[in-house]
């Protein structure tokens, strides 16, 4: 891709009232664009991190037997009032009419009441079970605090998952495998996260589990241990569950990027959802429901990796693999690194190589390439084609080295 192409230029400016590191360096390096308090559009590079984001939440959730679906976000009145929560406060609600009719509606904040209607027209016997579904979709929240960039957020994404078991055993031992396919979602978006007991809110009376990012930026709370798996969330935190560990228990602010509940039958009685066993006795479904927010993960990895210059990019995630810059307009200079790039797009392809070939000064492509964070980083300049080599540094890392365009190739395989 030929930076002087891209849809979106780096800025200096900025919206009124964006502080934290991820909305600067998302809305500064053309990734997001603010459209209002807490609604973004993902601009083409933001795009291409977000689907990255997704590919790894989707394979990971398909090995787990998690098949995908996409419901409407646009949730009539009537799912939300057979499960008492059409009048919750975190729905945007709006009304139509309809042949002199007022149909009302929620925008979906979430997907239990829809699945669960879903359901009863595929699970009718213990032969149907388990299940489990999945999206990445849309949702939208009334947040009154809509700030802190993609961390707090209006309209967002969120990938939602919802099992459905005989009984508690069976969700139980389905909870843990969900539990283990976030902590290795989470560590390939390079993310460290602890599993913190929460209270259920609107979902259900049960402690849930959140995984927590400990970062300043954090909205939430956590309480850990420095020794071993010990975490709660402020709002429950009890230090005498804290036992047989000599650890010390430390408080830090955290980011919330995952949960997950078991929501037992709260939905499948609001809905009938039942099965009948093998005695042809009828039982309600037993349901888990585990959420991760693509979005606000993204806004996370640029609150941890970052610099006072800009993002770094962990490789899964970063919109491409390799920026390469061309410092001088001069034949030489702009051959070499036209060779250097079909070269590049031959080995890794064209979506994954950024190509800095503008007219623009030494200072203004180093800066710019700073913001936008790419792992690998290409330089071709009159001193590198003087030895016939290129320079490579890591954006993660301080010092450059000059390599030759073989050992490049060998690099990139």
């Amino acid at each position: 891709m030929l930076q002087s192409k891209l849809f979106t230029k780096t800025t200096k400016n900025l919206p009124e009232g964006e502080t934290t590191k991820n909305a600067q360096f998302l809305i500064k390096g053309g990734f997001i664009n603010k459209s209002s308090a807490g609604v973004y559009t993902m601009l083409p590079m933001g795009l291409k991190v977000l689907d990255k984001i997704n590919k790894i939440i989707r394979e990971e959730m398909n090995a787990i037997g998690g098949e995908e679906v996409l419901m409407p976000a646009l949730v009539h009145k009537k799912y939300w009032e057979q499960s008492n929560r059409w009048d919750v406060d975190v729905i945007y609600k709006t009304s139509t009419g309809e042949k002199g009719k007022d149909f009302e509606y929620g925008l979906g904040w979430t997907h239990e009441e829809v699945i669960t209607a879903i359901a009863k027209h595929f699970i009718q016997s213990y032969k149907d079970l388990p299940k489990a579904v999945y999206q990445i979709q849309t949702k939208f929240r009334a947040e009154p605090r809509a700030q802190a960039g993609l961390l707090r957020g209006r309209e967002f994404m969120m990938k939602d998952l919802y099992s459905f078991h005989m009984d508690r055993a069976d969700l139980d031992k389905y909870y843990q495998k969900a539990i283990s396919a976030y902590n290795k979602i989470f560590k390939r978006l390079s993310l460290k996260t602890l599993v913190a007991e929460a209270s259920g809110g609107a979902f259900t009376k049960e402690y849930t589990h959140e995984f927590q990012v400990l970062n300043p930026a954090g909205e939430d709370s956590v309480y850990y241990c420095d020794k071993c798996d010990f975490c709660q969330n402020q709002e429950i935190f009890n230090s005498s569950n804290h036992k047989d560990c000599a650890g010390e228990i430390k408080n830090s602010k955290a980011i919330e990027v995952g949960n997950v509940f078991k929501l037992g039958t709260k939905f499948s009685d609001a809905y009938g959802l039942y099965y009948t066993d093998k005695d042809g006795v009828k039982r309600p479904v037993i349901m888990g429901s585990y959420g991760i927010g693509p979005t606000r993960a993204m806004g996370a990895i640029v609150e941890v990796f970052n610099d006072e210059k800009g993002i770094i990019w962990p490789e899964a995630v970063s919109p491409f693999k390799v920026h390469l810059l061309a410092l001088s307009d001069s034949g030489k200079v702009k051959s070499e690194a036209d060779k250097v790039y079909k070269m590049l797009v031959g080995q890794i392809g064209e979506t994954e190589v950024l190509y800095d070939e503008r007219s623009a000064s030494a200072g203004e492509k180093f800066n710019d390439a700073d913001l936008l964070g790419i792992p690998l980083r290409l330089v071709v300049s009159e001193k590198t084609v003087s030895v016939k080599k290129v320079e490579l540094r890591k954006r993660s890392e301080k010092s450059a080295k000059l390599i030759s365009i073989a050992d490049l190739k060998n690099l990139l395989k």
